[in-house]
């Protein structure tokens, strides 16, 4: 229908006779979208909450490895520190702590002082637990073939 040449999108003998309950329905068919609306950004902002304490927890991580570099930096040693190696953590009966090359499986029953771990340390002069080498060593390989382009960014706990 076309008058004056523009074309009317509705018919105003129509428009005027719009019932009451049309309106209750537009009401719910709006609030029914709220809802919608509102779940799906619950949704999204519940994935970002998910994130943030993914995110805190791996802060919470740095911060008790670069704690644990620093203490272990700080401990007494009469060595020269080259990273590969593996030093040994001793505490003498006064509390005092230092770090030695020789094993407590080496030193025996003659073991001087009560051992506190193992340590090795890394390239990047960080301080890799013992007991934890074997899934650095495998982490560092899989980054090694990402980086290398052997393989494809398919990163699982059990490369």
């Amino acid at each position: 229908m076309k008058e004056d040449g523009i074309s009317q999108l509705v018919k105003p003998e129509h428009a005027a006779k719009a019932l009451s309950t049309d309106l209750v329905e537009l009401a719910k068919e709006v609030a029914k979208a709220d809802t919608f609306v509102r779940a799906n950004v619950g949704n999204k902002l519940q994935v970002i909450v998910e994130q943030i304490r993914f995110l805190q927890s791996q802060a919470e991580k740095v911060l008790a490895e670069a704690k644990r570099n620093s203490d272990l930096h700080h401990v007494a040693c009469n060595c020269k520190k080259i990273p590969g190696n593996t030093y040994y953590m001793y505490e003498r009966p006064d509390g005092q702590r230092y770090m030695s090359l020789i094993s407590p499986q080496e030193w025996g029953s003659a073991c001087p002082h009560e051992p506190h771990g193992a340590f090795i340390l890394e390239m990047d002069h960080s301080w890799t637990p013992a007991e934890d080498a074997a899934g650095r060593a495998s982490d560092q390989a899989l980054v090694e073939q990402i980086l290398h382009n052997k393989r494809v960014l398919a990163i699982t706990d059990n490369p």
